[in-house]
């Protein structure tokens, strides 16, 4: 188990390794394409309206960024949420798995099993055997009042 860990430890650093190597030579490339764009614009509409241009695109670029990371903040924080309350109820049930032997073997465990367990089947007898609102027997679909097609 050691040595596999070792060797995914070496394969992880050779990757972080190798995508750093490559992401500084993207953001060199990317600097050597954005001082050629500016040149190229200084050449044509001068040195202040390049720079003008540039800095006002770089800025508009950064709010753009900005906003719509503002915008998706609700998506993100209820997706940490759901994945919150997943690992929780995996957790919940992992505990419970590992206690039930122990639960099993002694008496007031198993009333502390078997009571809540007797009181689910109580209620769901007793929703079973109430009485259903007007119209709603079972099996039974409820009117639409909208239902244009009453003789």
């Amino acid at each position: 188990m050691t040595g596999e860990a070792g060797t995914v430890a070496r394969n992880i650093r050779g990757a972080a390794i190798a995508y750093g190597i490559a992401l500084l030579a993207a953001l060199v490339g990317a600097s050597f394409l954005l001082l050629a764009a500016y040149l190229w614009a200084a050449a044509r509409f001068g040195a202040i309206n390049a720079a003008l241009g540039f800095g006002a695109g770089f800025l508009v670029f950064a709010g753009i960024v900005v906003l719509v990371y503002r915008l998706t903040a609700k998506k993100r924080a209820r997706r940490r949420a759901e994945r919150r309350k997943s690992d929780f109820t995996a957790l919940a049930i992992a505990a419970s798995i590992a206690a039930l032997p122990e639960l099993l073997r002694s008496k007031q465990g198993l009333g502390a099993l078997l009571g809540p367990l007797a009181a689910f089947l109580a209620y769901a007898v007793y929703r079973e055997n109430s009485p259903k609102p007007d119209g709603e027997e079972a099996g039974e679909e409820t009117p639409n009042p909208d239902d244009s097609t009453k003789p």
